[in-house]
């Protein structure tokens, strides 16, 4: 498995799946304020409160992925927002990124799964709108990425 594949199988829980997603959100968040090596997010953030429920192999897949191909995802962020990606909230932005990430490399999840993971998350975290423009953003992320789904 390449590092760009997802680890995901369907046997596991999808509560661990959405709580490694949280913590994915929260470690990118200060990931954003205080570039560090992906490994030290992983280890700071498996020991949060949510870290030993989380899927392990999701958030290091997601971790490493995402800081690994940050410039290669923000390139194609550009295309279905309205501004750079350095303008966007540190929240919206994150969520954007573990959809983003999803989207490319988790054909086994669903299209409408991965939108409502993201909203679920920008809407839980973000700023009281925030969650309609990730909404609006994974919707052209989809089409883009996976037309035959869409």
């Amino acid at each position: 498995m390449s590092e760009r594949e997802s680890p995901v199988r369907m046997q596991r829980s999808s509560a661990a799946r959405a709580l490694a997603r949280k913590v994915a959100l929260q470690a990118l968040y200060c990931w954003q304020l205080n570039l560090s090596p992906w490994q030290d997010l992983l280890a700071e953030f498996k020991a949060t409160e949510d870290g030993p429920r989380a899927d392990p192999e999701h958030l290091q897949w997601l971790l490493q992925s995402i800081c690994t191909d940050i410039t290669e995802l923000d390139a194609a962020l550009g295309a279905w927002t309205d501004r750079p990606s350095a303008e966007l909230d540190p929240i919206e932005h994150a969520a954007l990124l573990i959809g983003i990430q999803e989207l490319r490399a988790s054909p086994e999840l669903p299209y409408r799964v991965v939108i409502s993971e993201a909203v679920s998350l920008a809407r839980r975290f973000g700023a009281t709108d925030g969650h309609k423009f990730v909404n609006a953003v994974m919707d052209r992320a989809a089409r883009a990425l996976r037309p035959y789904e869409t």
